[in-house]
């Protein structure tokens, strides 16, 4: 999966608003495919295992509850280089620092309701994307 996979996550504020298939098509239009999607509520247990990397971080436990607060949508992505590619297409956590054109420019609500996740390294995109599809779940490339 590495390279050309990453994971992302419509996040609750984005989703609860409407804006889930605005993000999906903006994220099509910059040329990724989408190799695996599904709505879900995460519960407590599940935002607070995903999440277990921030455990120590002030924002921890703030962050699951936010993630927890309405559906989500996980999706895995396709495109040369996607953490990377992706990183850029969704811009800045913040959406005030954010480029133009970026997803947290356009969809964004705060530094805290940023609208989308996306994994930052390889090994991270193929751990997250493990966590939410079996290998079965994603649609690879012929």
């Amino acid at each position: 999966m590495a390279g050309d996979y990453t994971l992302t996550i419509i996040k609750p504020d984005a989703f609860n608003s409407g804006k889930a298939g605005k993000i999906t098509a903006h994220l099509e239009q910059q040329g990724f495919k989408i190799r695996a999607a599904r709505v879900m509520h995460l519960t407590d247990a599940e935002a607070g295992e995903f999440y277990a990397v921030h455990r120590e971080r002030p924002f921890y436990a703030s962050l699951c509850n936010f993630m927890t607060s309405g559906p989500c949508m996980p999706m895995v992505l396709e495109k040369t280089d996607a953490v990377a590619a992706l990183r850029v297409a969704i811009g800045a956590t913040d959406p005030a620092e954010a480029d133009a054109g970026t997803v947290r420019k356009l969809f964004a609500e705060s530094k805290e309701r940023n609208a989308i996740h996306a994994s930052d390294s390889d090994d991270n995109a193929a751990r997250e994307a493990r966590f939410f599809f079996s290998e079965s779940e994603i649609i690879r490339a012929r």
